[in-house]
C-alpha cells in the first residue's frame, strides 16, 4: 500500500531586501528557524513558510498568503502596536467581518506580499 500522508507545504515568499524582509517577519512574531543560501525557514508555532532573496514585482504584488488564527482581533492589536508602517513601510487594513464568515485583516510586506490574517466566525 502507498504511504501518501503528507506532513507540511510551504510556499516561498518573495524578498525584495532579504534582510529588511527578516526583520519585519520576526517582529511580527515569527522565528527564523533556520537560513541557508538566500532561504530562511521561518515558523509561527505549527505554521512555516520559506522567505526567498529573490524579487520579481509582478510576482510580489500579486503574492498573497492566508494566516488562520484562533483570534483575529489579539493579532490586530499586537500588529497595530508595531508601528510597521513606520518602520517596513508596511499596510494593515481595518479588521472587518467578511460575508464568507470570517474576521480578518490585511499587511502588506516590505516586498508587497500580502497576508490575510483571519478567524473563522
Amino acid at each position: 500500500m502507498e504511504n501518501l500522508n503528507t506532513v507540511e507545504i510551504k510556499s516561498f515568499v518573495p524578498a525584495k531586501d532579504f534582510e529588511l524582509s527578516k526583520r519585519f517577519y520576526q517582529s511580527i512574531g515569527f522565528e527564523l528557524a533556520s537560513e541557508f543560501d538566500g532561504i530562511a525557514y521561518f515558523k509561527f508555532g505549527s505554521c512555516p513558510f520559506l522567505l526567498q532573496d529573490f524579487y520579481e514585482p509582478a510576482h510580489s504584488d500579486n503574492f498573497m498568503m492566508h494566516l488562520l488564527v484562533e483570534d483575529a482581533q489579539s493579532w490586530y492589536e499586537h500588529v497595530l502596536k508595531l508601528n510597521l508602517e513606520e518602520e517596513f513601510g508596511s499596510k494593515v487594513t481595518e479588521l472587518v467581518e467578511q460575508p464568507w464568515g470570517m474576521l480578518e485583516f490585511c499587511i502588506t510586506d516590505p516586498s508587497g506580499v500580502l497576508w490575510r490574517i483571519a478567524e473563522n466566525k
